[in-house]
């Protein structure tokens, strides 16, 4: 009894490792492509603040390794960012045979939708906040003091505000989330509008460097999304919870079988 009990067990467990493989392989082939090209690459990302340097500044590295080392842990950061769909995809495969359907129908949609919203606040960060941010940084900075920044520490700026604004791009999909399991539903979080706009803010803080330019540029953005993800929410009120009960019922009765 104890052998069979394990067998479920095991299978999953092999299940799992055969995806995180997969989801490792696929990270470690696009970082093969990419690692020629590191230099371009870091090059891309550089871009928005070298333009708003002054004349004749430049980036240093304050360290000797850092002009080989940083340029390939941005490739193996990018690489991840690359092969993102294809490890969600991976999780996808895992967890879809203990969905039920309506909960695959639902799954898949958010999955993409997700994944284009995180690319989509990582350009927002590039093409919006950096230049508007450095243009700032640049023109307040004290009279005789010459900027040059070291490349591992603005990569480490840049990474930290392309998480942050991925991440805080997934509202709609927590909102749609919320409301499908029933959690709240769209009047109530109507009725909370003001705190959540205060909340934007506040997270704006916690994620951005300590500047009220970058807090803003996240904040009123995470609150539109906020407007979004209430707009589609409609959609799914009490429909997870409903479907879930009626395939729990369908469910029951097929495992009594005619005798019953």
């Amino acid at each position: 009894m104890a052998v069979e009990d394990t067998q479920p067990l095991i299978s999953h467990l092999i299940e799992l490792r055969k995806r995180l493989l997969y989801s490792i392989l696929s990270v470690l082939g696009v970082f093969v492509v990419l690692v020629f090209f590191a230099n371009d690459i870091y090059q891309i990302v550089s871009a928005p603040l070298i333009e708003q340097l002054p004349a004749g500044a430049s980036m240093i590295a304050t360290d000797v390794a850092s002009p080989f080392f940083t340029p390939i842990k941005l490739t193996m950061i990018v690489s991840v960012f690359v092969a993102a769909p294809l490890v969600l995809y991976q999780v996808w495969a895992f967890i879809a045979p203990a969905l039920y359907k309506h909960e695959r129908r639902l799954m898949m949609p958010l999955l993409f939708s997700s994944s284009l919203l995180f690319y989509a606040g990582m350009a927002f960060a590039y093409f919006v906040v950096f230049p508007l941010a450095f243009s700032f940084f640049a023109k307040t900075a004290p009279q005789g003091v010459q900027i040059a920044t070291d490349i591992n520490n603005y990569l480490d700026f840049v990474m930290a505000l392309f998480m942050a604004f991925g991440v805080s791009f997934q509202v709609p999909i927590a909102i749609v989330l919320l409301c499908w399991s029933g959690v709240t539903n769209t009047e109530d979080l109507k009725k909370k509008r003001p705190y959540v706009l205060v909340g934007a803010f506040v997270v704006g803080m916690l994620l951005t460097p300590p500047d009220v330019f970058s807090q803003t540029l996240l904040a009123i953005p995470m609150y539109l999304l906020f407007e979004v993800g209430l707009f589609c929410s409609r959609f799914y009120v009490g429909k997870g919870r409903r479907q879930y009960e009626a395939e729990e019922r369908e469910a029951e009765e097929s495992n009594e079988g005619p005798s019953s």
